[in-house]
């Protein structure tokens, strides 16, 4: 049953839809993923990550209420379920207790740079059926790109 009626055709609500819960899902667990690391990270460069994660999470945050809101409005109930996220992330599970700064950074690299190749796919295939929903993606994937360029250059 779908309470909102949605703009878009059956088949492009179909693509659109599987590209926003998709989206949700990433970013739901690269929120929880970011905030993990926060909460483990030790050595050196503690400071510095430590608040540079936070930053990664306040931008995970954001985005997947602008996503899930999307959903919405367009017919499409959003799915930010703790199974659901477990089931479709692309994102590797992080390490059990402390992890090391440096280590820490490589973990954010290897998250961001899953999300972002699926939030790239994404990009492509929303173009055509709805651009404004394209155009979240490519707002958020530049946010997530700005970010993992940020933990790269900390990686050295």
């Amino acid at each position: 049953m779908s309470v909102v009626k949605s703009p878009l055709s059956e088949a492009d609500l179909k693509t659109v839809g599987e590209a926003l819960r998709g989206a949700l899902v990433d970013l739901v667990d690269l929120g929880l993923v970011a905030k993990q690391v926060h909460w483990n990270v030790v050595g050196p460069r503690f400071r510095s990550v430590h608040l540079q994660l936070d930053e990664v999470v306040d931008t995970a945050r954001l985005h997947s209420d602008t996503v899930a809101e999307r959903c919405s409005a367009i017919g499409v109930t959003p799915d930010g379920r703790a199974a659901t996220v477990a089931a479709q992330s692309a994102i590797a599970p992080v390490p059990e207790g402390w992890i090391k700064d440096g280590d820490a950074v490589q973990v954010l690299v290897r998250a961001l740079g899953a999300v972002i190749v699926r939030m790239r796919e994404r990009i492509g295939v929303t173009g055509d059926p709805d651009p404004v929903s394209q155009d979240i993606l490519i707002g958020l994937t530049g946010d997530l790109e700005k970010h993992a360029w940020m933990f790269q250059a900390e990686s050295g």
